[in-house]
């Protein structure tokens, strides 16, 4: 004899079947949650119990969970930076601008020759204790064009972040003006060779400071972040690691990708960072902008929109290629 199941009974069958298995589920979840909100995490909390920490998301920015032991080097009461330094660096003269200045050739005056601003920040350490060092360098610092305070307060956009997490965790940290901008001399060339050099050795100096531990690490976004590029290249040996956010490869890429131009390119290259570099407090010195490059940049610039970046011209892209030296 053939029992027949009605369709219905089948149906409250499945229906009891779905809500034991929800119930289980929803049970073991609860169970889990309630273990990690009772688990208490020391440094290391897992990838899966991270939304149920306190984290201080009402901020411009977000906070570590745990602060360091460590106070910052200098007053309380201001976020000045510990010590401002000009950081020499050689160029050959025929990248002109400073390289080429009457009062550097012939040593009337060496502050006349390249040389790098930078502005550090350290932690209150034991004394013999020698710390890594996390850098930003781009053309922000102290700018006119952009109204940004001078390289000796901390940027707003990265560097107080920085200081108030970072530091306490035993991090120097530091700010470098690109050549031509803010208090550095020469010319702004658009992360070319003059630029590199410059940032290469704003690497070597923090680097080799009696205070490092010979640990550097470059972050930045946009501009900031190409500038990381740039020193990878180099190779330097203090140089451990580089946290590039939405940064350049290439100054070509900029100016067209995946076969279109780049509408905004040359406005960038031309207007918005073609006025860098001129400031009122520069005085003469802002003569020093006369080098080829910054002279011929809005040439190859327009060029390269209009050509979809297959300009004449190779030597001027290449040298701001960072991917092959």
């Amino acid at each position: 004899m053939v029992t027949q199941v009605s369709r219905t009974d089948s149906l409250a069958t499945q229906v009891f079947s779905l809500v034991t298995v929800a119930v289980m589920i929803s049970s073991s979840y609860l169970l889990y949650m309630q273990d990690v909100e009772e688990t208490n995490y020391d440094m290391n909390v897992p990838v899966w119990a991270r939304n149920q920490q306190p984290f201080d998301t009402a901020q411009a920015y977000s906070f570590v969970l745990h602060q360091g032991p460590y106070e910052r080097m200098g007053p309380a009461d201001s976020w000045e930076a510990l010590e401002h330094v000009m950081i020499p660096y050689n160029l050959p003269e025929t990248e002109g601008g400073a390289a080429v200045d009457p009062q550097c050739v012939l040593n009337f005056d060496p502050d006349k020759c390249p040389h790098i601003s930078l502005a550090y920040w350290r932690p209150e350490v034991p004394s013999g204790m020698r710390v890594p060092v996390i850098a930003e360098i781009g053309p922000y610092f102290g700018e006119e064009s952009v109204g940004t305070p001078d390289i000796t307060t901390p940027g707003n956009w990265l560097g107080i972040g920085i200081l108030q997490n970072l530091l306490p965790h035993g991090f120097a940290f530091a700010q470098v003006s690109v050549s031509g901008t803010g208090l550095s001399n020469h010319c702004m060339d658009l992360m070319g060779f003059s630029e590199q050099e410059g940032i290469n050795a704003a690497v070597e100096w923090l680097g080799t400071q009696d205070w490092s531990n010979g640990n550097v690490g470059l972050i930045g976004k946009s501009y900031d972040g190409s500038t990381p590029w740039q020193a990878a290249m180099y190779g330097n040996e203090y140089l451990k690691t580089i946290v590039p956010i939405s940064g350049l490869i290439g100054v070509r890429e900029l100016m067209w990708k995946n076969g279109s131009s780049e509408a905004r390119a040359p406005f960038m290259h031309n207007v918005v960072y073609g006025s860098y570099g001129f400031s009122s407090e520069k005085g003469g010195e802002n003569l020093q902008n006369a080098c080829q490059d910054y002279l011929l940049g809005p040439i190859h610039a327009t060029n390269g929109y209009v050509f979809a970046g297959n300009e004449f011209v190779e030597s001027y892209w290449s040298e701001r290629y960072f991917l092959d030296r």
